[in-house]
This record gives structure tokens, C-alpha cells and sequence, in this order.
């Protein structure tokens, strides 16, 4: 071989490998991106049921109060056993921080319950959650929904929340918008079971 033939064997070598490595370096940040969208995803379908688990055992307060605390579009409040102790804690889940939080509070008292003020604990139950703010968390829904499409979801502003007897949650997960724009979309809705069976009864 010449050294113009050396030279020119060397140079298409050279681009093929640089070639190479750029793919390599793109299907790894590709392949990482999957692989913590995944991990991302996992976690926050975990986390979505658990919540459902928790709402679906809604019930009366042990200070004799409705199951019902309040409702609203990124934060809801409610009596649950929600650590298996066969006592209702005060659940409060709302949206912060790109996250979905649980506060929990446990009743105080003798044969006269009560709840203090705030959460007493506080932990995180989904990640990386961006929802716009016309994307509610929550939407409400009343005994007559799907076949009531008119009064359903419930404007909880206006309506009592004594109609509540379903809870949509909705979440968009992205653990960075930079690298996809199409994020991941969790919907799960739950009927709240103590309340169902309540309107069985009457």
C-alpha cells in the first residue's frame, strides 16, 4: 500500500468510528432517558395505588364527622384507615412541589375524639407529577355518574360534598419535558366504598 492509501484507509476508519461513537453516545442517553421514564413510570403507578387504596376506604371520622373533609381540585380531605391501626386518621393529599403528598393525622382524646390542626406526618406518594393548572388532580363525581354526563364531573365550589361517591385522579409524569415532549398520563378512578354501600342501604 502507498502512504496516500494508508492515509486515506486511516481517515475513512477515523470518520466511521467518530460515526459510531455519536450513535453509541445517543442510543445511551436514549436507552437511560427509557430506562428513568420507566423507573419514573413504576413508581408513579405504585404510588396512584396506593392512593386509590386509601380513598376507596374512606369513612367516618372518629370524632363522629362526615367521611368528607373537603374536595377540591388539587386537594382532598378525608377520614381513612389509612395505616391498617383499624382507626381513621385524617388523610389530607394535595399537590406540591411537582409531587403528590399524603399528610396523615392521627385523632387525640379519651371517648371524645379529635383532630389537631395540620398534618402531623407528611410523605411523598408520586414524582415528577406536572400537570398544568387547568389539570385538576381530582374531579368528582356524583351516584348518577356515567349516565348523568351533565352534573358530572362536580363543581365542588357549588355542589355539596355529601354527592361525592367517585374520585378521578389524573397525573402527567415527565422526569424531563427537555428530552420529551409527550408525557406520560396516569387516570384511575375509585369509588369510595363506605359511601356506595350507604346509598344501597337507604
Amino acid at each position: 500500500m502507498t502512504l496516500v492509501e494508508v492515509l486515506v484507509a486511516i481517515f475513512v476508519f477515523s470518520i466511521c468510528m467518530a460515526g459510531f461513537s455519536y450513535l453509541f453516545a445517543k442510543s445511551w442517553k436514549s436507552n437511560a432517558y427509557i430506562l428513568e421514564m420507566g423507573q419514573a413510570s413504576a413508581s408513579a403507578s405504585s404510588g396512584v395505588n396506593k392512593l386509590v387504596e386509601i380513598i376507596r376506604k374512606a369513612r367516618q371520622g372518629e370524632n363522629g364527622n362526615y367521611a368528607i373533609v373537603s374536595a377540591e381540585n388539587n386537594s382532598f380531605t378525608f377520614y381513612a384507615d389509612s395505616d391498617g391501626d383499624g382507626i381513621a386518621e385524617r388523610v389530607h393529599l394535595y399537590f406540591e412541589n411537582q409531587e403528590v403528598k399524603m399528610g396523615m393525622t392521627e385523632p387525640q382524646g379519651g371517648a371524645v375524639k379529635s383532630y389537631p390542626t395540620g398534618d402531623q406526618e407528611i410523605v411523598s406518594v408520586v414524582k415528577n407529577v406536572l400537570n398544568d393548572s387547568g389539570e385538576s388532580i381530582f374531579q368528582y363525581y356524583n351516584r348518577d355518574y356515567p349516565a348523568d354526563q351533565v352534573n358530572n364531573p362536580i363543581d365542588t365550589g357549588t355542589s355539596d360534598i355529601s354527592e361525592i361517591r367517585m374520585v378521578e385522579i389524573y397525573l402527567k409524569i415527565n422526569t424531563n419535558r427537555n428530552k420529551i415532549k409527550k408525557d406520560l398520563e396516569l387516570r384511575s378512578f375509585v369509588e369510595i366504598r363506605n359511601l356506595n354501600d350507604y346509598d344501597r342501604i337507604k
